[in-house]
C-alpha cells in the first residue's frame, strides 16, 4: 500500500478505510506525544486524536496541500484539544515529557543515562509551555518553523524566538550542577 500522505489523504476523501488506517497507524504516535505534550491527561490526548482522526476522515477531500498532511492534522488536533479545554475550562499546564530508555548493558552508562535523563527531564518541565511545544515540535517531530507557526497559529519570527529562548534555558538549565 502506498503511504505517501497525500495520496492517502486523496484516497480517504474517496472513501478508502484502508488509507485511513494507514495514515491513523503513521501519526497515532507522534500525535498523542504532541497532545500530552500541550497538557493533556492520557485519556484526554487520545479522545482528541480520535476526534482529530474523525475530521480527517470528515474533511479529506478539503485538503488543499498548502502544508504537509502531518502539518494539517496536527493544527485539527490543537484545535479540537484547545475547544476541549475551553469547554472543561480548567488548563492543565502539566507537561507529560516522554521517558527516553536508555538499553545500553553497561550498569555505569544506564545509571549516567538515567541521570542525565532526568537532568532533561527537569529542565524540560521548567519551560513554559509554549516554549515546549516549540521545542518538541521542531526537535521531535522535525517540523520546520513554518510549520509549527502553522500548528500554534503563531508568526514564524515567534516561533524563531521561542525556540530561542527554550534553547538559552535548557542550556543554562543543564550547564548547573
Amino acid at each position: 500500500m502506498h503511504t505517501d500522505d497525500p495520496h492517502l489523504i486523496g484516497r480517504i476523501a474517496a472513501g478508502d478505510k484502508d488509507a485511513m488506517r494507514v495514515f491513523f497507524e503513521s501519526h497515532e504516535g507522534p500525535l498523542l506525544a504532541f497532545l500530552k505534550g500541550r497538557g493533556a491527561d492520557p485519556q484526554t490526548a487520545d479522545d482528541v486524536m480520535q476526534d482529530a482522526m474523525l475530521e480527517v476522515w470528515r474533511s479529506a477531500s478539503k485538503f488543499a496541500e498548502r502544508s504537509k498532511a502531518k502539518t494539517w492534522l496536527f493544527a485539527i488536533a490543537r484545535n479540537k484539544l484547545i475547544d476541549r479545554q475551553r469547554k472543561s475550562s480548567r488548563m492543565s499546564l502539566v507537561e507529560d515529557v516522554p521517558e527516553i530508555v536508555d538499553e545500553t548493558p553497561d550498569a555505569e552508562a544506564v545509571m549516567i543515562s538515567a541521570a542525565d535523563t532526568e537532568r532533561v527531564r527537569t529542565c524540560l518541565s521548567k519551560l513554559k509551555p509554549d516554549h515546549l511545544t516549540a521545542i518538541r515540535l521542531a526537535f521531535y517531530e522535525d517540523m520546520s518553523y513554518a510549520e509549527i507557526g502553522e500548528i500554534e497559529g503563531a508568526p514564524v519570527g515567534t516561533i524563531k524566538t521561542r525556540i530561542y529562548h527554550a534553547k538559552k534555558l535548557l542550556l543554562w538549565c543543564l550547564g548547573r550542577r
